[in-house]
This record gives C-alpha cells, sequence and structure tokens, in this order.
C-alpha cells in the first residue's frame, strides 16, 4: 500500500504545554541545549525545569542536546545525558536514577503506521530504569522499556523491552550476555 502523504493528519496529536509554550521552547531549545557554545549543564538543567521537566540532584546534561517538549522528561538522580543525545520525547519519557545515555543516542518516542496510506502518527512512552546504559548511537524505540541495569551496546537498536540486567547487542538488539 503506498502513502498518499496529502491525507496525512495528526491534528489529534497534542504534546501539552500550549503553543506559545511550544514556540518559546523551539527557540530556546536551540540557543541553551542543541548549542556546543553553552558549556554550563547547571543552566540546562534549569531551563529544562522552568519548562516543566522533572529532573533530579546530580544530574548531567552535556552540549548538543535536543529535546522535543521538556515537559514529557523525567530525569532521576546522578545520570548523564551525552553529547547530542536526541530525546524525540513526543510521549512521555522517563529517565531513572544513575543511568546514562551516551553521545548521539536516540530516544524515539513517535514512528508512522506505514501499513496505512494516511501514515498516521503513533507515539508511545519510553522508560530507561536505574542504572540501564544507553550506549553512543544506539536507538530506544517507541513503548521500549529498559530494564534496571541493562545495556544497549554502542550502535544497537532496541525495538522490544530489555530485560534487567543483561548486556544487548545488535539491530534489533539481542541479548548476548548477563551484566
Amino acid at each position: 500500500m503506498t502513502a498518499d502523504l496529502s491525507r496525512y493528519d495528526n491534528s489529534w496529536y497534542d504534546p501539552g504545554g500550549g503553543r506559545v509554550k511550544r514556540l518559546v521552547w523551539y527557540f530556546v531549545n536551540a540557543m541553551v541545549m542543541k548549542s556546543h557554545i553553552n558549556p554550563l549543564s547547571g543552566l540546562r538543567i534549569k531551563v529544562l525545569r522552568w519548562f516543566g521537566a522533572k529532573i533530579g540532584r546530580g544530574v548531567v546534561i552535556k552540549p548538543g542536546v535536543n529535546i522535543k517538549y521538556p515537559w514529557l522528561l523525567t530525569i532521576g538522580d546522578y545520570s548523564w545525558i551525552g553529547e547530542d543525545v536526541w530525546i524525540d520525547n513526543l510521549a512521555q519519557v522517563e529517565i531513572g536514577s544513575n543511568c546514562c545515555v551516551s553521545q548521539g543516542a536516540m530516544l524515539l518516542c513517535g514512528n508512522h503506521n506505514y501499513r496505512l496510506p494516511t501514515f498516521d502518527l503513533m507515539v508511545k512512552p519510553i522508560i530507561v530504569n536505574d542504572g540501564a546504559w544507553i550506549g553512543a548511537k544506539s536507538v530506544v524505540c517507541p513503548g521500549v522499556t529498559v530494564g534496571c541495569d541493562s545495556i544497549l551496546t554502542v550502535g544497537s537498536m532496541a525495538t522490544s523491552d530489555l530485560v534487567a540486567g543483561k548486556i544487548y547487542q545488535g539491530c534489533p538488539a539481542t541479548a548476548k550476555s548477563t551484566r
């Protein structure tokens, strides 16, 4: 079945925040979060909190991070978000305590239904539980729960839930060993 994008309609989708807040966030995200000029993690955290993100103590957020909607983001204590991470949180993203999301990783809450000619938008939340490590340049897909203390290795893609305490590798990621 061929997509007919002239029929695409995601008017049902509302990420919250209101139009003005989303517009202001677009520019603040570009100038403060995505910029590599600002080395201050504390400033990025303050700005995210101003826009409704729930962020714990001791969190580090490196330069170049792109966050779609901060009011749909929760990060626990002492977690690290690496350079150039993209959190495309069209739905809620919860990152636990003592987690590491390494540079260039992507957390993607949205996808499209390629089976329908209208290419409908589909959104699902992502949960990264305490102690998990999302490796550099890896991808966590919509609806995935990453178990406590699990690892998604460099360049891997989590298309389904990751069991606690396991090390996952590949595309799609499969369990290779126990941590």
